[in-house]
Order: C-alpha cells, then sequence, then structure tokens
C-alpha cells in the first residue's frame, strides 16, 4: 500500500488529532458523496472561473498512476460547472486520485457512479469556456489552507487536511502511536471502564 492509500485509510480525524504540524482545512469543500476518501500528492492549479481550459491542461499534464491529487483554485465560484463526467473519466485515465477544487461542478450523480472521489463547494450545470490556460504548479489557498506543489492531502467526510511531504514518515509514526492508544482505550471500555477512569478525569469537573 502507497503512502496515499495509508493516509487515506487512516483518515483525517486521526492523523488531524495526531500530528500537529498538519493544516488541518476550515470550511473546507465537501465530498458529493458521504463514502468518498481520497489522498495524494497536489498538483495545483489557478483556474478562472467560467473556463476550465487549465483544468484540461492539468490533467494531461499529470504522470499517469503518480498518486496526484488535483487540486483547484476556482476562486470560490460555484456560478458554472468546470468539472463533470468526462473529466472525471480522463482522470480515471491516468490514475489520479481525486480531485479538490473551490468551486462547482457537473454531473454529480454520474461522477458518483464512477467512483472518482471528488470535493466540491456544490453543483452547477453551467457550463463554461474554454480560453484561459491558468496558472499551474503554484501555492494556493483553499480556506485558510495553503497548500503546495507536492503536499499530501487527505480528504475524507470528516474533513481535509494538508501534510508535507517530507513529514510522512513523522506522520505515520504518529498516527500509528495514536491509533494504537485508541485501540486499548476501545478495549478497556469493552471491559467496563469509563472514560472517566481511564483519562483519570476529575468526575466533579466532568
Amino acid at each position: 500500500m502507497n503512502i496515499a492509500a495509508k493516509l487515506a485509510a487512516i483518515g483525517t480525524a486521526t492523523i488531524g488529532e495526531a500530528w500537529s504540524g498538519c493544516r488541518i482545512m476550515r470550511s473546507p469543500p465537501e465530498p458529493i458523496s458521504p463514502e468518498m476518501t481520497m489522498a495524494g500528492f497536489a498538483v495545483t492549479v489557478q483556474c478562472q472561473p467560467g473556463d476550465n481550459l487549465a483544468i484540461h491542461h492539468a490533467i494531461a499534464a499529470i504522470a499517469p498512476n503518480s498518486s496526484s491529487l488535483l487540486v483547484v483554485d476556482y476562486s470560490g465560484c460555484t456560478s458554472s460547472g468546470p468539472f463533470g463526467e468526462i473529466m472525471a473519466i480522463a482522470c480515471q485515465a491516468r490514475g489520479i486520485n481525486g480531485l479538490l477544487i473551490t468551486g462547482a461542478i457537473g454531473d454529480s450523480e454520474q461522477i458518483r457512479r464512477l467512483g472518482f472521489p471528488v470535493f466540491a463547494l456544490g453543483r452547477n450545470i453551467i457550463g463554461t469556456t474554454k480560453m484561459n490556460s491558468g496558472v499551474h504548479g503554484c501555492s494556493i489557498m483553499i480556506g485558510d489552507a495553503p497548500i503546495n506543489p507536492g503536499d499530501i492531502v487527505v480528504a475524507d467526510a470528516d474533513g481535509i487536511v494538508v501534510v508535507k511531504a517530507k513529514d510522512t514518515g513523522k506522520l505515520l509514526m504518529a498516527t500509528e502511536a495514536r491509533i494504537a492508544k485508541e485501540t486499548e482505550v476501545i478495549e478497556r471500555l469493552n471491559a467496563g471502564e469509563t472514560t472517566l477512569q481511564i483519562y483519570k478525569l476529575d468526575t466533579q469537573n466532568a
């Protein structure tokens, strides 16, 4: 299992609790279907609202099966849908792990059936032009979380976190320790202890 798949399986809640060095996105784009999870190395794009040529270029430029995640800054615009079923199939054909976009998308049900993870701000079936090539490989801001090319982004129904690629070794160690601790707590709860006992909480102040 590669690093992206491992982090997707661990989940954002555990990562956010275990690793203080991650950036937790506030009010993030949400999955178009609750079961969707994704993780990968960010390929960043600034796309002009109302035009999706930059996204077409980005998909074509991504190396196949590189555990990449397409991260598109669409300026929070939801008045058009720059991404739909055809683009989702194009992403799957290149082994792209998912899409995070600060904008709306179309063909949401078709994309859900494809199983291609998409996190967006909404849905809109209004089309776009294809004239502006945008900016690629740039640092972008989604909510209050800066995302740089090559950062690892992990997203699921609980939220979205961003981690520097160089920190993944330390992150995995921290999450393993967190999971081991939580497993012990669950075992003790099943054995009859309370959280007050396990965490040695003052019952008068609980």
